[in-house]
């Protein structure tokens, strides 16, 4: 692993909140006391003492835990969970979010076809090889220039028809045991794959969008003509700790789908 993936500590049972308090113009500015039990819990989390569809501990626990008001834990919980890193479910408690639910399948693309149907995904997986990380990729990983990264290249299909091609790469010191032909047997997303087998959960990613034409290669799988309008989606997918995990180029065919995101 590299020197600079480092787990989050698992706050004890015993841990309490400091209380912050913003006494000159030099001094950090406060932090509210929910924020700093959200801390908390994302450390937990990031340790992994709380895995992906797991029901992590009461509120009255939490607040046990922290010396902290149920209302306080509460609210760290609401604010947790409209980031989907968590999600109550009624009459049952609250859960870590996770990729293997289907409600999470594919959270982070964002295409759509212009018809508004539901359309069936499937990954096709095309190649699956270590090779040392060019500049722009290790910059992304927060990783030296040459150090080994995993690099995969696949399709995606809506209702078999190939829409993206997907270029990716990940930190080989967490997926470098990941092979070709795993990755051919699974049924579901990536990102369930990498939460189960890796135990590594995306929890959020920064994207760029840019328009470019469709190159030979490109153009030839994803069956459009070369020069073609697409849609390049870039991406950097991190873990807890703001850990960069995955750096990925997506072409996306939009003659019948459309990038959509919802802003508020």
């Amino acid at each position: 692993m590299s020197a600079d993936f480092h787990p989050s500590v698992v706050p004890s049972p015993t841990t309490h909140v400091v209380r912050q308090v913003a006494s000159s113009p030099t001094t950090p500015m406060f932090s509210p006391l929910y924020r700093q039990i959200k801390e908390l819990m994302l450390s937990a989390l990031g340790a992994g003492e709380w895995a992906p569809g797991m029901a992590i501990p009461s509120e009255s626990e939490l607040a046990a835990r922290f010396g902290v008001s149920q209302g306080t834990v509460r609210k760290a919980i609401d604010e947790m969970a409209a980031e989907h890193l968590l999600v109550r479910r009624q009459g049952k408690g609250t859960f870590v979010e996770s990729h293997n639910d289907p409600r999470s399948n594919y959270r982070f693309l964002h295409l759509r076809p212009d018809d508004g149907k539901a359309r069936q995904k499937r990954s096709i997986p095309l190649s699956c090889k270590l090779q040392p990380a060019d500049r722009v990729t290790a910059a992304a990983l927060r990783l030296a220039p040459g150090e080994s990264v995993l690099a995969l290249e696949r399709l995606l299909s809506f209702d078999d028809e190939v829409v993206v091609f997907d270029q990716m790469f990940l930190r080989a010191d967490i997926f470098g045991e990941l092979t070709l032909d795993v990755l051919q047997q699974e049924d579901r997303s990536l990102y369930s794959l990498f939460e189960r087998r890796f135990g590594v959960r995306m929890i959020r990613a920064e994207e760029r969008l840019r328009a470019v034409a469709a190159e030979r290669r490109v153009a030839k799988l994803l069956k459009v003509e070369e020069t073609s309008p697409l849609t390049l989606v870039e991406r950097v997918t991190y873990t807890y700790g703001d850990q960069p995990v995955e750096w990925r180029r997506g072409f996306y065919a939009t003659d019948r789908y459309h990038y959509y995101n919802e802003l508020s």
